[in-house]
């Protein structure tokens, strides 16, 4: 976070809050500051934040001088982990308070990995045990990761040039992390400095990798070079490509999509826990800049999940349950279907593209559900618990 003065006091009679309309729980948690007014987050202009104190964002709104100047804006959150889409640099030089939520959706992407490992697996008629993850970043969601799949008995290397072992776990280079049978990304867009990330996996890396592996983007789109990851699956009939991010999003090359294993529309931390925790922690942010109690909590607000409980019996085999549970908790072929049929009639590649995100259903993250297993079931007990889920005895 930002930290600099504030150059006003809250108070409800004054403070005007601009919330992109895909953040959740925004009156819930703000509404005691003052007027909250909902907005187009991707078609944001200067002109709509012109009686604006704090502007509350999401990943597709680019804030800037251009954004910016001029308007009365004081405080900017942005409900992501990223923060790709926001000069720091302007917001510093303006006195411009700013907080992001990193680590919000964390547990929601690796349950998008987790999902789309299941699938894969079932695919190629082998188990979780059976790969090798290479991990391309580990912040938050990368460690995360990593974490739940050495807890699973996966074989985990890693790569991130700014991360402390000590911390985070035995490190190696990008080379050695493109040897694993599965490829999954987890870091922000850089697009200069030391260690750029666009276009970090192109064809040279990709050449690298082996012949059946699977490449996992749920980070940004530009960190991957679409034209040639297309160009390496046209050419390599055994390689595989799951996608949640895009470049150019919301354009989308189609031609990419069909040649994916799964395909989804930028939605893999879109849990609802996820949303919700980017907010509260954007109103803690808020409190702790202008000094104000914070009497909001995220509890307040959780709704009951969907599916409460799954319960096995004694005669289901380790990895089926654990599939199951997994799928029962988040199930991403369905997102993928729903793109692919989306797109497959769209008229407006970009609209739709951004219609499937706002009309994103309920989806709760693994720790949300209970999983019932037999007292006698240590392995499989243990396992579970090891994903994630929430394991009660029966």
């Amino acid at each position: 976070m930002t930290k600099c003065r504030p150059v006003f006091q809250l108070d409800n009679t004054l403070v005007r809050i601009a919330a992109d309309e895909n953040i959740p729980l925004v009156d819930s948690f703000f509404s005691e500051f003052g007027e909250i007014r909902r907005l187009n987050g991707r078609s944001l202009t200067a002109d709509q934040l012109a009686d604006t104190d704090i502007l509350l964002v999401r990943s597709v709104t680019a804030v800037d001088e251009t954004l910016l100047k001029g308007t009365p804006v004081k405080f900017v959150g942005t409900a992501t982990i990223g923060t790709d889409h926001i000069d720091l640099d302007y917001l510093q030089r303006a006195n411009i308070g700013f907080a992001s939520a990193p680590g919000c959706n964390a547990q929601a992407v690796v349950d998008y990995v987790l999902s789309s490992l299941s699938v894969l697996i079932d695919v190629r008629g082998v188990s979780f045990a059976d790969l090798s993850v290479g991990i391309v970043g580990v912040g938050n969601v990368g460690l995360c990761l990593r974490r739940r799949l050495e807890e699973m008995g996966v074989d985990v290397v890693a790569t991130d040039p700014f991360k402390d072992p000590a911390v985070v776990g035995p490190l190696t280079s990008l080379e050695e992390v493109l040897k694993a049978d599965v490829v999954s990304l987890h870091t922000p867009l850089v697009n200069d400095g030391e260690c750029p990330t666009r276009h970090l996996m192109g064809a040279e890396q990709l050449l690298q990798m082996k012949q059946n592996a699977c490449l996992i983007n749920s980070s940004r789109g530009a960190v991957v070079n679409n034209a040639e990851l297309l160009a390496h699956l046209r050419s390599h009939n055994d390689f595989e490509a799951i996608l949640d991010v895009w470049e150019k999003e919301p354009h989308l090359d189609l031609a990419l999509m069909h040649r994916c294993m799964l395909a989804t529309p930028h939605i893999a931390g879109y849990s609802l826990d996820g949303k919700m925790r980017g907010t509260e922690m954007i109103y803690q942010a808020v409190c702790e800049y202008f000094g104000l109690p914070m009497r909001r909590k995220l509890g307040q607000f959780l709704p009951e999940p969907g599916i409460r409980r799954v319960n096995f019996s004694d005669q289901v085999p380790l990895n089926q349950a654990l599939r199951t549970a997994i799928r029962a908790a988040y199930e991403v072929r369905v997102d993928d279907g729903k793109m692919r049929s989306a797109m497959s009639r769209a008229e407006d590649v970009k609209q739709t593209f951004d219609q499937l995100r706002r009309d994103y259903p309920l989806r709760r993250d693994i720790p949300t559900m209970k999983v019932g297993v037999p007292a006698k079931c240590v392995d499989l007990q243990q396992l579970l618990a090891s994903a994630g889920f929430a394991v009660r005895t029966k």
